[in-house]
Order: structure tokens, then C-alpha cells, then sequence
């Protein structure tokens, strides 16, 4: 099927790739389907595109790639909302928010987008400890990498 897009104009996706997040997104309660669409020659970066509203767009990346610690439990209604049986179905995003400088550009560690691969599932878990901050540098400081 054809998608028109925030940030790639229009692309061809396979409807089987489309995330359904039950709950919506908080902010975006009525947006229940996204795609995850690679950024050309950027293997960093994806964006997680809403099906029914071109606009709503957001930037994200995998935060074990700058939070190589990064580390939280999934309540039980998540795993049940998720369908996960399997840590190896998870896949964990986290929402950028890109600033000039680029150097001072965040992440959303506090409340990370999880997705089940397996059946397509999503829904952004919100972290109930003081641990991690909803604005942490995509360049953190050497010492902050292993933040919790």
C-alpha cells in the first residue's frame, strides 16, 4: 500500500509491517496503527509513521545505542497488552527530539516506545521510577552512559 509520509514524501509499505498500538500514543490517543520506516543511509535513526495522519511523525532510535545500560522491568499488563512471551519478540525505542546544535538533541528514556515484533503490537510504557529522564543528551557525558 502507498503512505504518504512527515519526512520521505509517499513510499510503498506492506500492510503486514503496520504496528497497531491499541491505546494510541498519549498525546495521540486516536492514532492506533504506525509504521517503523528506515531513514535512507542512516542506520541510527527510523520513524515511526502514523497510517492515518501524515503529520504526526516521530523521530526514533534503539537507546541501547547510547544507553548501552539502560535497563527496565515491563509490568505485567504490558506483557499482557503485548502479547510477549519472549524478551527476543521486544524491540524498545526511544522518541528523539532534535535540537540545533545536533549535539544537544534528546531522547525520551523515561517513557520508551515498546514494540512486539512477533504480533505487531505496540504501546509507549512509561517508567515509574525517577531513574531515567524524559530529556537525556543523545551525546551524553561519559560519566551519565551508564545512568540509572
Amino acid at each position: 500500500m502507498k503512505l504518504q509520509t512527515k519526512y520521505l514524501g509517499e513510499v510503498e509499505i506492506d500492510s503486514e509491517k503496520i504496528i497497531e498500538f491499541p491505546s494510541g500514543i498519549p498525546g495521540f490517543l486516536d492514532e492506533k496503527q504506525f509504521v517503523l520506516l528506515d531513514f535512507p543511509d542512516n542506520p541510527v535513526f527510523q520513524i515511526l509513521q502514523s497510517v492515518s495522519s501524515v503529520n504526526i511523525s516521530f523521530i526514533v532510535t534503539n537507546p541501547y545505542l547510547i544507553y548501552p545500560n539502560y535497563s527496565f522491568e515491563l509490568d505485567d499488563n504490558i506483557l499482557e497488552t503485548l502479547e510477549i512471551s519472549s524478551e527476543k519478540e521486544v524491540a524498545v525505542l526511544s522518541i528523539v527530539t532534535l535540537k540545533d546544535p545536533f549535539s544537544s538533541s534528546t531522547l525520551n528514556l523515561k517513557a520508551p516506545i515498546i514494540i512486539n515484533s512477533n504480533h505487531m503490537l505496540g504501546k509507549q510504557f512509561i517508567i515509574n521510577k525517577e531513574d531515567y529522564p524524559s530529556k537525556a543528551l543523545m551525546y551524553p557525558e561519559p560519566s551519565m552512559k551508564g545512568v540509572k
